[in-house]
């Protein structure tokens, strides 16, 4: 029989990262307590822009943005956050941005191949190929308990799995 295998990649959904962007700003312009305080936000290529005339509010934005982006199932380790999360003040307003961020680094990726080869079951080895890694094993009931053990994990990285066969 041949070995079994899939792909642990980390990748963002751009579609979806444009829609709960969208929303977030629908909702900052409708809320009373957005009002007349320059609150805005924006995506322009992989770069999130987060703004308001207060540090407060800047933080109510990334707030609402966060909602959204959970509630359209991106993960939040997607985002890097400039400045350690805190807004900073540029001219007259507050800003805060966030990097879109997708691939598995290499450190990261062999800290996941460790966790594979120290925790999970026999016979599974774990390739590192870019930024990804593919997993191969003669039992598919192996890989199956792999994933497993990963979700069960707290990564630096969102993960998924794909090309499973």
């Amino acid at each position: 029989m041949a070995d079994s295998s899939f792909d642990i990649v980390s990748k963002v959904d751009h579609q979806e990262v444009a829609n709960a962007v969208n929303q977030a700003a629908k909702e900052i312009s409708q809320r009373y307590d957005f009002k007349n305080v320059g609150a805005r936000v924006e995506l322009s290529g992989e770069t999130i822009t987060m703004a308001a005339n207060s540090e407060e509010r800047c933080k109510a934005v990334l707030d609402v943005l966060q909602t959204k982006l959970v509630k359209r199932g991106v993960s939040l380790k997607h985002l890097e956050y400039s400045d350690d999360g805190e807004p900073r003040a540029s001219g007259k307003e507050y800003r805060l941005e966030a990097a879109l961020t997708s691939g598995i680094s290499s450190e990261n990726a062999k800290k996941i191949a460790k966790i594979i080869r120290d925790e999970g079951p026999k016979g599974v080895k774990p390739t590192i190929q870019g930024d990804e890694l593919r997993v191969t094993s003669k039992s598919r009931d192996d890989l199956q308990e792999v994933q497993r053990l990963l979700k069960g994990k707290d990564l630096d990285v969102a993960l998924q799995f794909t090309n499973y066969r």
